[in-house]
């Protein structure tokens, strides 16, 4: 098996679970407590809530919130930043290509009598930074635009976008999923005001993810209870996967230089072997993307038949646009608003690399992707 999909889904790293395991039986204290187990429990996390912040350069550790998903703090961060500060204006500003979890927050928002903007994107997928500042007015209280784009592996201006929106006096929210643990990130140098992070993006468990907020920005809770994390996201702490995520950082940070050389070279190998195939196209930036990141469409064919066939004959995992999107027929809107036509946006391929991947995946890869591509097209009605 060659697993392509790690956008999708990350093993967890067997260091972080050896960390982590503890947490499910022997230290299985709940961190509100005062007793010994309770004040162990608190020191983990605390520790934990360090090694987020280290990993993105927030220099209070406090500033992070742990929450259960990245879709819940991207909720966090647009619905409790929009309600809180509705009475500055009631406008949001989003990018063309942003995840589903971003965009429907703001969608509801739009329900609720709030204004929503999109920010056109050019054909590599980068934000139209002279859309943006059209587009900001006194009435806006939130911009949201990815760090990188997950399904083309974009990478975003975003210090020189943050330095417009702040040029305006309003919030910058950054979902940084796809791009943390895989390229360096700096909140105090890019300007971040919200930042969101996943723990299975960077090898940790599921079930935990954070949310950086800088100092002075005011969020409101959208779920109320116990109090717990600075009493913006109430509940009893879901310690292994926090704890993990908090170890799966550390190691992130640690081996990021070394591990985005290694992967690059696997990616490139594939892009430049992937496009020998006739009417294969690279989409995203060429340079400036991920560089775990590797995205094409095929003319022709449908990404989902090559998917389905590489799994099939060739025992190799890849995705077609994003994960949370790919059971709709529809076409990618990512892919829509970097100007493809719905026919072309149906034949996208995504192959995003992990740990477990080998310069060797790549001439297995690219014959299967040659052999497959030749087969869908010979039956194609197309």
């Amino acid at each position: 098996m060659v697993y392509l999909d790690h956008a999708s889904a990350t093993p967890v790293d067997p260091r972080v679970l050896a960390f982590a395991g503890r947490f499910l039986s022997e230290e299985f204290g709940n961190p509100s407590t005062l007793y010994t187990l309770g004040l162990s429990a608190r020191q983990a996390l605390e520790e934990a809530r360090a090694r987020v912040a280290a990993l993105v350069g927030a220099e209070k550790p406090a500033s992070i919130v742990f929450t259960g998903s990245a879709t819940e703090s991207n909720n966090l961060a647009i619905r409790g930043t929009a309600l809180r500060n509705r009475k500055e204006g009631k406008k949001l500003l989003v990018s063309a290509i942003e995840h589903i979890s971003v965009l429907n927050p703001m969608k509801d928002l739009q329900k609720q009598g709030f204004d929503l903007g999109v920010i056109p994107v050019d054909p590599a997928g980068i934000v139209d930074l002279g859309a943006l500042e059209e587009q900001i007015s006194p009435e806006t209280v939130l911009v949201s635009v990815n760090y990188a784009n997950d399904e083309i592996g974009t990478i975003e201006p975003i210090a020189k976008i943050a330095q417009i929106v702040h040029e305006k006096g309003r919030y910058l929210h950054v979902n940084a999923t796809a791009a943390a643990g895989s390229i360096p990130i700096d909140v105090e140098r890019d300007g971040i005001d919200l930042l969101t992070l996943s723990s299975n993006d960077l090898g940790g468990p599921r079930g935990a993810a954070a949310l950086y907020i800088r100092p002075g920005v005011k969020v409101q809770a959208v779920m109320p209870g116990g109090g717990q994390e600075r009493g913006l996201r109430s509940g009893t702490e879901n310690l292994f996967a926090i704890a993990g995520m908090g170890e799966a950082a550390r190691l992130s940070a640690g081996e990021m230089e070394a591990e985005m050389a290694r992967e690059r070279s696997i990616r490139d190998g594939l892009v430049r072997e992937i496009l020998t195939i006739d009417e294969s196209y690279l989409t995203g930036h060429p340079e400036q993307r991920l560089p775990d990141h590797a995205s094409f469409r095929f003319s022709r064919i449908e990404g989902e038949s090559i998917l389905l066939n590489l799994d099939t004959f060739f025992g190799i995992q890849v995705a077609t646009g994003s994960a949370c999107s790919s059971r709709t027929l529809e076409p990618s809107h990512v892919l829509l608003a970097i100007g493809l036509e719905h026919a072309e946006a149906h034949g996208s391929v995504v192959m995003t690399l992990g740990r477990s991947n080998v310069p060797e995946d790549v001439p297995y890869v690219a014959d299967a992707m040659k052999r497959t591509v030749e087969r869908l097209r010979a039956i194609s009605p197309l």
